[in-house]
């Protein structure tokens, strides 16, 4: 079992269901737990397809991971890749309706895509960034064009963060962590944006949350200008993936939803707690 939850980076779950909660958020409607439970299905299915289609890679690069390792054959990381696919489709239909499965169908394809024939192209940052705009825009529903912004800063973030992950065998460069950088800074100007219609309150809390997100995730990107070898990058990765829970965090208190808000934070210390435990990247 241990070694499925590491193939589905099980702990990295806990920064998904903010992206449908941040599009709810942003469009004025109640989220629907049934479609964060989707995004997390095709999340995990994602993660399963990556080291499938990776496994040749890794018995090089990272030995230690589920399937070079011997731990989980191929036909099963496929296998469970296609069910969680399956299920996270038929979840979204049941949650979302005929809207909720065609943007689950587009959402499933891009990862599909990514993991297949974009992760190790020129294309490979911006087709994970749509996955997460994909995603946000799942939880948005009809007023899917109020959420843009916000899916477009959760997406700016993932830019950087797949950017910093093609590094964590080799080593980041200036240039990298440079990227990054500037990934979260454009992520932190758009979630501001997201929440410049709420009220002097939800602008108030949302700023403090963006505050919070840029120190949580700055200086880690920063120092890897100065240390730049495998072992720091894949921390900082691991930090950046979690680093979305206050963003999204943020874009739900822009629409007035402080209570929910709280709750996403107090998931991040769990996902780290998590992610000391089991691996995330």
């Amino acid at each position: 079992m241990r070694a499925l939850l590491e193939l589905v980076r099980a702990p990295a779950a806990l920064s998904v269901p903010g992206d449908t909660m941040a599009g709810a958020a942003a469009a004025g409607r109640r989220p629907a737990p049934g479609l964060a439970l989707a995004s997390v299905l095709v999340y995990w299915s994602g993660m399963a397809l990556n080291d499938w289609a990776d496994r040749e890679a890794d018995a090089v690069e990272r030995p230690e991971r589920p399937i070079p390792s011997g731990r989980v054959r191929p036909g099963v990381a496929l296998g469970l890749a296609a069910a969680l696919t399956g299920a996270g489709l038929s979840t979204a239909a049941l949650a979302g309706g005929r809207r909720g499965l065609a943007v689950a169908g587009l959402l499933a394809g891009a990862v599909w895509a990514y993991d297949l024939r974009l992760k190790r192209t020129v294309a490979g940052p911006a087709a994970m960034a749509a996955c997460r705009v994909l995603d946000v825009l799942l939880g948005a529903g009809q007023q899917a064009r109020s959420a843009v912004p916000a899916a477009l800063a959760i997406g700016a973030h993932t830019y950087g963060i797949s950017v910093l992950g093609r590094a964590e065998v080799t080593g980041a460069t200036r240039g990298t962590a440079e990227r990054a950088l500037v990934a979260s800074t454009v992520a932190a100007g758009l979630a501001a944006a997201s929440c410049a219609r709420g009220g002097a309150t939800a602008r108030t809390v949302a700023g403090v949350l963006i505050a919070g997100y840029l120190v949580s995730t700055l200086p880690v990107q920063a120092g890897l200008r100065t240390l730049p070898d495998p072992e720091n990058v894949r921390q900082a990765v691991r930090l950046s993936i979690l680093g979305l829970i206050p963003l999204q965090a943020a874009a739900v208190a822009g629409g007035g939803r402080f209570a929910m808000a709280g709750a996403l934070l107090c998931s991040l210390p769990v996902g780290r707690w998590l992610s000391s435990r089991l691996a995330t990247s």
